[in-house]
Parts: structure tokens; C-alpha cells; sequence
């Protein structure tokens, strides 16, 4: 299939700017958002008219609310919800962890994922089709030490989407994706410089793009992992 609308949270840097790339390289529509307004207007002329980018706080359910209407408003269901936008916390041992700061991490990488789901699914199931991929992480299915709320919020993520997974009607798919160790800025905050060993976002997206358009009804239900 050509030519399908992609919806994909995160676009202004990282994983999700690499996808996006790469989407729109490959003859897709992306419908995407992020929360840096400068960022996105660059990227915007950058890609013309192959993406639509809108500035969206997904901590706030207006604000998702609102975009997901304006989305399927104009361009109909997504063949492929990918949620991607994510953050992570400072190192640090979980007791010196803040409230604030827990909260953060759980707002946007768990509270922003279910309010995706909420406000594009619905739209998704009359047909009976389509792809929901979350981002999880290696550190979604084992843990490490000074990143507990990054890690409870993939374990949290993989707990979500598989019980999505169990809800969709038979041809649909929900899967958490963990998309390997890959040079991001987040990556960088815990290993440092130790970070450059690892492949860097453009290079992982050209085997990244093809793997999510890949997935189809029958990986529903399954945790997955991009392959090297």
C-alpha cells in the first residue's frame, strides 16, 4: 500500500524526526505534532507539503483533543498511529526522584499515549484496520538502575498497549515497539558521550520506516523490537 496517512507524535527532533524523514521520502502523508512551535516551522518547509506538522502540548487533553479532530477532519483516519514523543528523567537513585518530576515523565509517556488512543482509535475501528504502534523501550521489559520512572513508564506502556491489543477488533493491531539503542539526545543524558557507539537516529529510521509499515493485524498482541 502507497500513500498512507501516518500520525506521529514527536516530530521536532530524534527517533521521530527521523521517521518523519524518512516517511515522507517514501511517498507517505505524515500528520505530525510536537511541542517546539520553531523547530516544527523549519521542519515544515523542509518537507512542504508531504506532512502536516501542528504545535501540541500532548500533556493536555484540549490541546490532543482538539489536534486529533483537526487530523481526522482533514485527513480521515491514520493507517498507522505511531506514539512516539517520550521523555526521560535526570539520573538520579528514585528516592531523590520529585514528585514533579515522576509526574513528568508519567505525563507525557503514559498519560499522552492513552489520550492518543482515545481521541484516534475510535475513528480506526469502523474499518476494521489499521496499526496503533507505542514506543516502548529495552528498558520497558528489563530495568537499570537511576532511570525507575523511564522504566515504569515503558513497563506501563507494554502493559497498555497489550491490553489495546486484547480490545481491537479482529484486523486492527496494537503493538509496543522497542525501537534498540539509537544515539538521541536522551540516550546522550544517561550514557554521555558513551552514546556515539550507537547508531544515530537516520540511520536506525531507514530500518525503522519499512518495519512499521509492515505491521499488520497479524502482529497484534506481540512486543516487538526493530531489527538491527
Amino acid at each position: 500500500m502507497d500513500g498512507r496517512h501516518i500520525v506521529l507524535t514527536g516530530v521536532s527532533r530524534g527517533l521521530g524526526l527521523a521517521l518523519l524523514r524518512e516517511f515522507v521520502n517514501r511517498g507517505h502523508h505524515v500528520s505530525g505534532c510536537a511541542r517546539s512551535h520553531d523547530r516544527l516551522q523549519a521542519i515544515q518547509r523542509e518537507v512542504g507539503n508531504a506532512a502536516a506538522l501542528t504545535t501540541v502540548d500532548l500533556r493536555s487533553e484540549t490541546d490532543t483533543r482538539v489536534w486529533s479532530a483537526s487530523v481526522l477532519r482533514q485527513w480521515g483516519p491514520p493507517d498507522l498511529l505511531i506514539c512516539n514523543a517520550a521523555t526521560i528523567n535526570s539520573n538520579q537513585p528514585l528516592w531523590e526522584v520529585t514528585d514533579v518530576d515522576f509526574a513528568a515523565v508519567m505525563d507525557v509517556n503514559v498519560r499522552a499515549t492513552a489520550s492518543l488512543i482515545r481521541h484516534f482509535v475510535p475513528a480506526m475501528l469502523p474499518a476494521r484496520s489499521g496499526v496503533i504502534a507505542t514506543l516502548s523501550s529495552g528498558w520497558g521489559r528489563s530495568v537499570a538502575p537511576e532511570v525507575a520512572p523511564y522504566c515504569a513508564s515503558k513497563w506501563a506502556i507494554e502493559g497498555l498497549t497489550l491490553s489495546l491489543a486484547a480490545e481491537l477488533p479482529r484486523g486492527m493491531c496494537a503493538a509496543p515497539v522497542n525501537p534498540g539503542i539509537i544515539n538521541t539526545e536522551m540516550l546522550q543524558s544517561c550514557f554521555g558521550s558513551h552514546a556515539s557507539s550507537w547508531p544515530q537516529p537516520e540511520e536506525w529510521a531507514v530500518r525503522a520506516a519499512p518495519f512499521f509499515l509492515e505491521l499488520g493485524s497479524s502482529d497484534n498482541g506481540r512486543s516487538l523490537t526493530v531489527p538491527d
